[in-house]
């Protein structure tokens, strides 16, 4: 099970943190990252770690603006959003994938699929 927290509404400029508590990780292979929707578009993947090397994914949108990481005592995924613009509007999701090999990476692993999902945190940026 996957709880999102800590959407909101903020200013075009601003800055949010997601948090994303996992109950429970796969003892084997996976990654695990952030996705968002906006009305009328296309789910987005943001960014994902893949557990083997524990290196960040991020997608073109968002790179050097978004970081994400993780707190494995608490079983928690963040999402460190600054310099948000309104296109950063939509409802942001964090998913497991459950992998099948242990060949992936954070080299060859693309952030566009999730296996369990949360029910999603609503982020809104407008002045």
């Amino acid at each position: 099970r996957l709880v999102e927290s800590g959407g909101g509404l903020v200013q075009p400029g601003g800055s949010l943190t997601l948090s994303c508590v996992v109950d429970g990780y796969p003892s084997d292979y996976y990654a695990i990252g952030w996705f968002r929707q906006a009305p009328g578009r296309e789910r987005e993947g943001i960014s994902c770690i893949v557990n083997r090397d524990g290196k960040a994914i991020y997608g073109d949108s968002v790179k050097g603006r978004f970081a994400i990481s993780r707190d494995n005592a608490k079983n928690t995924l963040f999402l460190q959003m600054t310099s948000l613009k309104s296109e950063d509007t939509a409802v942001y999701y964090c998913a497991l994938d459950h992998l099948t090999s242990p060949d992936f990476s954070s080299d060859n692993y693309h952030c566009d699929y999730g296996d369990t999902w949360g029910k999603g945190t609503q982020v809104t940026v407008s002045s």
